[in-house]
């Protein structure tokens, strides 16, 4: 048995169905392997390296299993940078697999050389340089076991072309189970003392809320969040990446926090006096001016990953454990005890979220150049329409931004996005993974023109792969957030964001062989939506959207939670 038949053996092992990749000079042994055992592993051939990566985060964030990504040596390897990187800031569980020189070439510059291991050291929970065949087994139950246990992340194997070549002496076996000195995949549910303090902390409070982020999709812990939530009648708050944890349309929820959140999670946040945040870790687009972020609360803050407690927010409570454990552990210590509804707390919570809607009734939802809101609210009935059945991706900036404050979600992992590393170009690949790990739901990309045009070479990937995806462009001809800082910070200067009318999306999806509609009017929205839902070939929607609309309210960088801004100003105002 050579060294590519161990490889693929190992994926096959694991459980891996799928990857995607490119072939190159120094993987094509493990592609030609591939090729012999296609009836096991279906290889998802893309038209660039980052969008293998991303496509891959989208299968690990809509199955909640790990991804697979293959490129060669040099730059098939670097093109992999930007989305290990968007996984582990965004603890998504992938392994990359790339290709190398023969093992006595290394370090010698040789063709299409470069150091991955020690480029993607500082963006990897762990990476490895294949050495023997014989170790090839070991090393892939331990990249799998690294990527997806505890604080999930991205983990890289470089394997020279000679390792893939070479006879493994001995039979192929391939462990259940290793053991490795320094990391134990194994992860409890917090400290007793600590739960029981929290839960009376929280019992006794006046104006308690939760605050969930990513780390409880990542637990698949909502069932446990949603009843702790209703049994002790806590208002919920989420982040970006927790959306969907507990339900969005239920009185409870309060909607996202942070500089694009809602006016009642923000102020919740600056008047709770008890907030339990778990699995999220209180980035500076949550926190935002940190010296004054809850001033009034005592905190609890969860997390599986320790040296997230008091990184950038103070804590009065740490606990550290596996959501899904933590959140079990906090129900059963709450037992039969229950706290009423209709306090002081909720009904000011309930005034908030009015004011909120009150201020979205000002969109003039039938206008001309259509306003972004209006197709927000046909987005909105899909969701209301198919549930479960389907998944939003987004790409960077003010579409991703508009989706995150106008859907509503009622489950985890059905809106996909790049919080993190904020990636523009990740939300099409994401959609390609996730249509791949869910065939049968119905996949959307919501997409600004200038995000689609960075990986969309990959439209040809949907049609060949049978992978119909839809993709929704907010066209402003912008490079909408950027220019919407230069509307409040730089004096409507417009340096480098203005996109204009190219290139014709419509063309470039005929070219790809997908339909393409071009909607101009608000009534055609809903009409182009049902032909993408019963298309079975992707569909690129082309929404003409007012140029200069802006994502409000808005927090100012450096600036308390609760000052939001309400309006931005437009050039000529």
């Amino acid at each position: 048995m050579k060294g590519r038949e161990v490889i693929v053996k190992s994926l096959v092992s694991e459980g891996v169905k799928v990857c995607f990749g490119i072939p190159g000079g120094q993987v094509l042994d493990l592609y030609d392997e591939l090729y012999v055992q296609s009836d096991k592993i279906r290889n998802i051939l893309v038209r660039h390296e980052q969008v293998a990566a991303h496509a891959a985060e989208g299968y690990a964030k809509a199955s909640g299993k790990t991804g697979v990504c293959i490129a060669t040596s040099g730059p098939g390897a670097t093109n992999l940078v930007t989305g290990i990187a968007d996984a582990m800031l965004d603890s998504v569980p992938i392994v990359a697999l790339t290709g190398n020189v023969l093992c006595h070439l290394i370090g010698g510059d040789a063709f299409q050389e470069t150091d991955i291991v020690g480029i993607t050291l500082p963006i990897t929970k762990h990476n490895y340089q294949i050495t023997s065949i014989e170790s090839i087994p070991k090393i892939f139950k331990e990249a799998f076991t690294i990527a997806a246990s505890r604080r999930p992340g991205p983990v890289l194997i470089d394997i020279p072309k000679d390792m893939q070549q070479k006879e493994l002496k001995g039979t192929f076996e391939y462990p259940k189970k290793v053991t490795m000195r320094g990391y134990n995949p194994e992860v409890g549910g917090g400290h007793p003392i600590q739960i029981q303090q929290a839960v009376d902390l929280l019992m006794n409070a006046e104006r308690p809320v939760i605050l969930a982020g990513g780390g409880v999709t990542i637990a698949n812990a909502a069932p446990e969040l949603t009843e702790l939530a209703l049994s002790l009648n806590i208002p919920v708050i989420t982040t970006l990446m927790g959306k969907g944890v507990f339900p969005e349309n239920h009185p409870l929820a309060l909607g996202m926090a942070g500089m694009h959140g809602h006016k009642a999670s923000n102020y919740a946040i600056m008047e709770c006096d008890v907030l339990f945040a778990i699995g999220n870790r209180f980035d500076d687009r949550v926190a935002m001016d940190i010296k004054s972020f809850a001033p009034n609360a005592k905190i609890i803050h969860a997390d599986i990953d320790s040296a997230e407690l008091g990184k950038n927010v103070r804590f009065d409570i740490p606990i550290v454990g596996d959501a899904k454990l933590i959140l079990k552990a906090m129900v059963k210590a709450v037992g039969k005890r229950k706290k009423d509804g209709g306090t002081l707390w909720h009904k000011h919570m309930e005034e908030l979220k009015k004011e909120g809607a009150d201020a979205d009734s000002n969109v003039k939802y039938d206008q001309t150049p259509i306003a972004p809101e209006r197709v927000m609210k046909e987005l909105q009935k899909l969701i209301d329409t198919m549930g479960d059945g389907l998944i939003y991706t987004t790409e960077v900036g003010q579409n991703q931004m508009w989706a995150a404050h106008y859907l509503r979600f009622p489950n985890p992992r059905m809106l996909l996005t790049s919080g993190g590393l904020g990636t523009m170009g990740s939300g099409f690949p994401f959609a390609i993974g996730a249509k791949t790990a869910k065939p049968d739901k119905f996949v959307l990309d919501i997409a600004g023109d200038g995000s689609f045009q960075m990986t969309m070479q990959d439209l040809v990937t949907t049609v060949k792969e049978d992978l119909p995806v839809t993709v929704l462009i907010l066209n402003n001809g912008h490079l909408g957030m950027v220019r919407q800082w230069q509307d409040i910070f730089y004096g409507h200067r417009y340096s480098g964001t203005v996109l204009g009318d190219s290139p014709d999306f419509i063309k470039i999806a005929d070219a790809y062989k997908a339909n393409g509609i071009r909607v101009d009017k608000p009534g055609d929205i809903a009409p182009a939506l049902k032909q993408a839902v019963k298309s079975d070939v992707t569909t690129i929607i082309d929404v003409h959207i007012d140029p200069y609309a802006h994502i409000v309210p808005m927090v100012k960088p450096g600036s308390r939670i609760d000052q939001m801004l309400s309006s931005i100003s437009r050039p000529g105002d």
